[in-house]
Parts: structure tokens; sequence; C-alpha cells
């Protein structure tokens, strides 16, 4: 490793590494050398182009920029001369010699870099007479306004969408005094590759670029900021509020901060004025005379405690079953299954995480002992190879997929992508198997075939770390590429090209979601990328790793809290005689040794009139879970239904009573996000009428019913947390307050753990599982001749409650529509846009159809965030038989033409 560099800025030492900017060493002593067009801690390049960067270095010819000017030994450097000072005052007036000078009126005074520089140079005015822009500020679009006459040039919103972002919508067009940043000539932001992201806002050093909706609401020092975790999915980026007058205003990012490091997406910054829509609740309502009506807080609870206990009192504790919650706290998930366990009496307790992601846990837990994701989110950029399979990245985990783009641009990483559909990724991928649904078990075991029929496998890793590889290796052995062909429709050479790649590698990162999931043979597919990864030894190092992309902001939370049917908090089992004890003797009550029901196994109970009860808290299973008309029927049969949540879903429509509650921005508590980190989430505005925040409400209830239960704030609940959970023990409010933790963290000295499974598993050896290649549940046939995969696109979450109720999210896509390949649609006599009815042997919608190569011929894809086009009322409730996951990614359907279906 070489010596530092060691140079004098302003007659004060500094030793920095060799690389190392003039600029960054300055930094480093705290020196602010004004810029305009370079920012490191955004992550953009130095292009030198504003040159207000210039500095003297004894012995040159001349000012040099520090931005892109390297650090040497024994360099002398002044930032602050007069000649320095003068020069930069001429570089002001230049740019300010066509800028309007409408300081204030405009919304970004007090945080204009260029208007900071104006005043701590003393330029008043300038000498030189530009030409004012003309053109009018334009809004294409329903987020982003852009001001050309406010435009400096400098190029830092190009360089955030190409560089940062990677989706290169905009660049520099034109010459001379006509140059302009723009999209493409004759592109909209809706044709071109436009994220919506507004991360150029962020970066804008002036007020050219502005978000439309908070245009005269206020200056930078009329806002208070909060900064808080986001409550779309798992990445867990930091958002920093902005509030005025009671309200969210907008969403900025902070360079640096977070796990995002300031980068947003358009659900972060845009979609968060759900918190203060006019469809809120904001008062109890209880069910009279088949309406639901205002009523008290004390009638409400009175009412539930007493239903409650009378139903468990007739017909046992295990009548009644609770749904938590991977949008509320860890603090609240927490005191959820200890009310169901502790004070109700039962273990059926479960929350979405069981459609979603509850074969990732099976299946690494088999594994490896431990079911979460291996490593961490900044190591992406740091693989030699990323593997992601089933995963829509950039649509589903936007700043993660941004990351992988950004490394696959860097020329280190290579990109392998197995999908079904052509997704983003697949532009950046060296490889793309389009495999056909639920064929992922055959075409993972086919890699593994050609990896031992290479010897490309790590054979000291196998024979040091791991069990079960004899019976892999005589699993795998069908599985030629050949045979893989004819399963997942991948030629066989694509097959071998992509085990080469992920094998050679030095480090390779296995990604994937609920494309691997949403199966009846999702265990089964975790644990073949299992396989995978030790077959190759890329686990338990940095830049390696199987790692899942949990779906909500806080489902890894959730699970990790107890929310689950068979286990405590930590994954301690239920079953188990010594955790039973440790909770027994911490909650103060003889808990059920018998493992609860799922949440599809609830449903249908429900049906079957065993279960009597059901207390929702923030989940909506009427659009969430699998055979919509099956579930509505099941919520009807119930005796009572108690449903907490910030709206009146379509599930609390349902409800005996609804009790509100107060959104993420409204409490306190912690978030952990899909890489284990546990985060703060920090109240920020009171909640709306009589709303309350979930875990008050929980207290409130326990009390009610008999069981006391007092928290002076949620970082007690996270005290109690630590005291039972090892893998939170030293995990406390104060040492969050500098940054997250990653789990497992058991002691207030330990730093956290990056990632898992150094040295050895948490299991001890690693398990190899012999998989068998099973097909879906239900295929095509000729009544039905379609295969359906349902998901989310990256303008909507999960079903809407949240995403539908942002005006900028559902302006942008405000209808949901059905992907069908230009052949079916042909064939059909479908036109793009054409409205379509959709059936299958459980239910049929209509809604337009999207006529795109996105999807393989004879498939079709729909998301699932739509009540008006409800995807699950076509999705069948078949189970994995060990996650008991529903196979939301496959079930057959028939489309045609909705005026057909009429006449």
């Amino acid at each position: 490793m070489a010596d530092d560099v060691t140079l004098t800025i302003d007659d004060r030492e500094v030793s920095v590494p060799p690389g190392t900017t003039i600029f960054g060493a300055a930094r480093q002593l705290g020196i602010d050398i004004p810029h305009l067009c370079y920012d490191p801690a955004l992550g953009l390049e130095p292009t030198s182009s504003c040159r207000l960067c210039l500095v003297e270095v004894d012995g040159g010819r001349g000012p040099v920029p520090s931005c892109s000017h390297p650090a040497a030994p024994g360099m002398v450097v002044r930032t602050d001369t007069p000649h320095l000072r003068e020069t930069r005052r001429l570089l002001i007036e230049l740019l300010l010699s066509d800028h309007p000078h409408d300081c204030l009126t405009c919304d970004r005074a007090g945080a204009c870099d260029l208007q900071k520089y104006a005043y701590e140079y003393g330029v008043k005015e300038s000498r030189f007479a530009g030409e004012p822009v003309t053109v009018a500020p334009v809004l294409d679009g329903p987020a982003i306004v852009y001001d050309r006459s406010k435009c400096i040039l400098c190029g830092r919103c190009v360089q955030v969408c190409q560089r940062v972002q990677a989706s290169g919508a905009i660049d520099f067009f034109g010459r001379g005094f006509e140059t302009r940043i723009s999209l493409p000539p004759g592109q909209t932001r809706d044709s071109s590759t436009c994220a919506e992201c507004g991360n150029c806002i962020d970066v804008c050093p002036t007020g050219a670029l502005a978000y439309a909706g908070a245009v005269g609401k206020g200056r930078a020092w009329e806002f208070q900021q909060v900064a808080t975790i986001c409550p779309y999915c798992g990445c867990g980026c930091t958002l920093v509020l902005n509030i005025a007058g009671g309200r969210v205003v907008h969403i900025t990012g902070r360079p640096g901060l977070g796990v995002s490091k300031g980068l947003l997406c358009v659900k972060g910054r845009f979609g968060t004025d759900f918190i203060s829509h006019d469809q809120r609740l904001t008062e109890p309502l209880i069910r009279k005379d088949g309406q639901l009506v205002p009523a008290t807080w004390d009638e409400a609870l009175g009412l539930v405690a007493r239903r409650l206990n009378e139903i468990r009192a007739a017909h046992g504790p295990d009548s009644i079953g609770g749904l938590s919650s991977a949008k509320t706290t860890n603090e609240e998930n927490y005191l959820m299954q200890k009310v169901m366990r502790a004070v109700v009496g039962t273990n059926n307790v479960d929350h979405c995480a069981r459609l979603c992601h509850a074969s990732t846990v099976a299946g690494l837990a088999r594994a490896f002992g431990s079911g979460a994701m291996t490593n961490s989110m900044d190591e992406f950029e740091r693989a030699d190879a990323i593997f992601v399979i089933g995963s829509n990245t950039t649509e589903c985990h936007p700043i993660i997929g941004a990351s992988i783009k950004r490394a696959v641009l860097s020329g280190k990483t290579t990109l392998i992508v197995a999908d079904p559909r052509t997704i983003e990724l697949t532009e950046f991928a060296a490889v793309h198997m389009q495999h056909k649904n639920g064929t992922d078990v055959a075409l993972i075991n086919a890699m593994m075939h050609v990896i031992l029929a290479e010897g490309l496998e790590d054979k000291p890793f196998i024979a040091e770390r791991t069990e079960g590889f004899d019976d892999l290796r005589k699993a795998v052995e069908p599985y030629t590429p050949e045979m893989a062909a004819k399963i997942t429709g991948v030629p066989a050479a694509l097959i071998s090209e992509a085990a080469r790649t992920y094998a050679t590698a030095g480090a390779a990162s296995i990604v994937y979601s609920m494309g691997i999931t949403q199966h009846t043979t999702g265990t089964d597919n975790v644990l073949s990328l299992a396989n995978l990864a030790m077959l190759t030894g890329n686990i338990g190092r940095p830049g390696t790793g199987v790692n899942p992309l949990r779906g909500q902001n806080n489902v890894q939370g959730a699970c990790d809290l107890g929310a689950l049917p068979d286990v405590y908090p930590g994954y301690q089992k239920v079953a188990d005689p010594a955790s039973r004890e440790k909770f027994e003797k911490a909650w103060g009550a003889p808990l059920s040794p018998t493992a609860g029901l799922t949440v599809v196994e609830m449903t249908g109970a429900a049906h079957d009139r065993r279960l009597k009860a059901l207390y929702v808290m923030g989940e909506n299973p009427m659009l969430s879970d699998p055979d919509t008309n099956h579930v509505e029927e099941a919520l009807k049969r119930l005796d009572f239904l108690v449903v907490q949540d910030i709206f009146l879903s379509e599930t609390a429509q349902l409800a005996d009573v609804v009790l509100p509650a107060a959104s993420f921005a409204e409490k306190d508590g912690t978030f952990t996000n899909t890489e284990r980190r546990v985060q703060r989430v920090r109240k920020a505005l009171d909640p709306p009428g009589q709303a309350r925040p979930d875990w008050q409400i929980l207290c409130r209830l326990a009390r009610r019913m008999g069981h006391p239960m007092h928290y002076d704030h949620p970082g007690a609940i996270q005290d109690e947390i630590a005291s039972l959970t090892p893998s939170y023990g030293g995990i406390t409010y104060d040492r969050l307050e500098g940054g997250g933790l990653q789990w497992p963290c058991p002691d207030a000295g330990h730093p956290g753990t990056p990632y898992l499974h150094k040295g050895t598993f948490a299991r001890g050896l690693g398990k190899f599982h012999a998989v068998e290649f099973l097909p879906p549940r239900e295929l095509p046939d000729d009544h039905y001749p379609f295969v359906l995969s349902t998901g989310r696109i990256l303008q909507h979450f999960h079903t809407g409650t949240m995403s539908r109720r942002s005006d900028v999210l559902d302006r942008l896509v405000p209808v949901g529509t059905i992907e069908i390949h230009p052949d079916d649609a042909a064939r059909l006599g479908i036109a793009d846009s054409d409205r379509v009815r959709v059936a299958s042997r459980r239910g049929e919608i209509e809604l337009p159809a999207r006529v795109t190569d996105r999807v393989a011929p004879g498939t079709t894809f729909l998301a699932f965030h739509y009540r008006e086009a409800p995807a699950n009322r076509l999705t069948i409730a078949a189970l994995d038989p060990v996650a008991k996951i529903p196979e939301l990614k496959v079930c057959a359907v028939r489309i045609e033409p909705a005026a057909a279906a009429k006449s």
C-alpha cells in the first residue's frame, strides 16, 4: 500500500491517500473551497467546468481546478488569495449576467449556492450584459419543474442522472449560447428513461429544478426538517421531511445521509402526501345497524376487549387471530405479537411476509441457520459478478437497482439476469436468461451441473464449511443445460455462460426477490440459490452472499420481532420449552406451545368458521391475499373483525370496529431494512384528529383485557426487545442516533454485522439440499391458455393504500394494465389500451391491455396495486408446503376483448 501524500494547504499540513484531489484534502482540513459543478458527497465526478474551485499551487504556472487536480507530496496550496477572490468574483458576475435577479420570490432563496457565493464575494450586480433566457418554466409530468432561465449549466443534474441514478434521461444539447439541458429531442418524460426520482432537484445549486408541489409554499429557513425512514420498500432510505404549517410540504435527501447516501426514488420523494390526505381516519368507528359510525375511544376499545374476551371464553384463544404489519414499527410488531400471545393466549399471529418472503426465512434458515440477507447494500458495487433472479430491482428496490447499474457501468461488475420478463436490468446484463415462470430450480440446477462438470466448484470451501455435498452432486447430475433448456426455454449455451460467469468471479453476489419466493416451490428455489452460493464459496465474504430484497419497509423487522406463528422475537421457537419459559417469565403469562395459523390458513379457518375473530393491524388482505373472492367470503363469516389502519381500506370496510392509527411520520420507533439495519423513525407531526400510534392503541387494549402493559415511550419497548432478543441485544435509541446498526448486534459494545457467516455459518456447517424441479401447481390449458404473473411497478406500492393516495404517484400511473405480448394481442384482436376481460378459475376482472414485448408469448403480467382491477381475484391459494406462501407468480388465465366478453 502506497504511503500517504503530505501537502500544505493555507499553511496547514495534511496527509491524504494517493489519488486524493486538492479539493478532497482541503475538505479533510475543514476548508470549503467554492464549487458549483462538483460535489463528492453527491457521488459526482469532477468536471472542472465552473472554475470556482481554482486554487494556487506554489511553483505552478497558474491556478488549477482543485476538484480534479491530484494532491502531490510537498505541494503548497493557497485557496483564498486576492487574485483568486477576484477571479471568483468575475466568474460569478458572468453567471449572473443572464440569470434572473428574482431572489426575493425564488423558492431556492437561502439554499441557492449561486446566491451564497454572490453574497460571500460581494457581487451585487454584473458588469456584463448577458442575454436572459426567456423560455418559460416547463412542467413535463406531475412532479418536476425546469426553469431554464435559472440554469447555470453546471451539469450536476446530468451527472446524477447518468452516473449516479444511471438512468441517462437528460444530457447537454445545443452549442454555445444555445446550450441547454433536456431530454433527447422528441422525447417526453413518459417516453424517456426518466425514473422521476427527483435526485436532479436535490443536486441543482440554483432554483432551475424544483418540485412542482412545493413551489410557493416556503423557503429553506421556513421549513422544520426531520430525518426519518421511508415507509415504502425495504431499502430503508433516509427521508428529510420539510414541514411548514403542520404539513409535509416536500421531501429531500441529504448528501451522504443514510443507506442511500441521500438518493431517493419516486415514491420516497413524491409519495408521502398521503400523510395529510383528506381520507385519513381521524376517529374510531363501530358498526351499528350495518353502518360504520363514529365512536369514542372508550366505546371502541371497550367493545373490542369485551368481544375478544367473550369469544376466547366461548371458543378458546385459538379461535382468535391477529395480522401484524410490515408497515408499522419494530416496537409495534413486538407488542402485537405480545398481545396475541400473552393477552389473548394464541400463536395465531402472522403478517404479509407470509405472502412475500416466508420461503426466504424457511430456506435460508435451513441452509445457513439464518433467514436474512447475508450482505450489505453497499457491497453490490464491490462485487465482480451479480446474479439477479426473480427481482425487478430498479422498479421494486430502486436505490439498490441504481447501485447495480453503477456497478456495471464502472466496468468492474458483470451482471447476469434471469427473469421471465424483459426488465430494465436486462439492458445492463452480459447474460439474460428469460426462463419460463416457475422453472427456477431446473435453471439453477443446470448452472450447478455446468460448474461441477467443468471443475469450477470451490473444493476447499465445500470440504471445510459444508455438508450434504454428495447428495447435491447426485441431484444436479441429470440437469444438463440441454435438459434444462427444454424445461426453462433458455438456450443451453446461455445457461453454461451464466454458470461460468458466476463461478469464475472473484466475488459473486446473488440478488433475488419475490420472483423466487412466491411459488409452491418457493423454499426449494431459495435452497437452490443457497446451494449455488456454497458450491462456489460465494458466502461469508464482502461482495458475495445470498441477498433477498425484502418488499416492505419493515417486513424484516416484523419477522425479527416475532410476528410469525411459530417463533417469538429473535426466531426463538414457540415449541422450545426453554424459549417459552423465558418469555413466560418476562411477560407474566402462560404461553401456548403450539404453532399458530399462517395468513392464508387463517383465511381458510375463517371460511370454515373455526376462526371467530380477527384483529388486523396495518394489513389489507382484501387486496394482498390470493383468491380475493374466497378472502371476502371468509372475512364476512367472522363473528368479529377489527381493523387498525390509517385509511378505511378495503378490509376496514368490512370491519366491526375500525381504529385510527398514526402514520410513520407521526410516531417514534424503528424499522429494520432489508440488510438487517435497524434505523430510527422520528415523529415529525401530530396524528390527525383522534388517531393514535399503534403501540399506544395496543397497550390500551391489553389493559382493557386485564393485562397490565405500560410504556412511556417506544424506546422503553426497544429496551425490552433488547433484553429478550439476542440479535438486538446491543441496540438502543441512543446508539441509533449516530446511524443504523445491523444485527446481529449482541451487546452495547458491538458495532453491528455488515455480512453474515464469516468463518462459520449460524448453524455451524452450511447444508446443501438436493432439490428436484416441480412444475407450478396450475398450468395453462385450452380453457385458460395464458400464464399470469403478478407483481409491482415503480410508481406504486403493495395494495395502493398509500401510493394511490399520493397525487404525483397516482397521476403518473393512474390505471392498472395487463401486459400481453404483441403476437398474442394480434391473434386475439387486442390493440394497446383496449379493455380486456381476464378470467381465471377463481374470478375475473376488466382493465386495459398494455401490448409489449416485455413479456414472452403466452405469458402476462399484472400489478396488484389497483382496487379497480384486483389482481388477486385471479390468483391461486396453492401453498408452498414448508413456508405456506401462496403461488402468486403463476396461475392460468383466459384473456379476451371486453366487448366480445359482453356480447
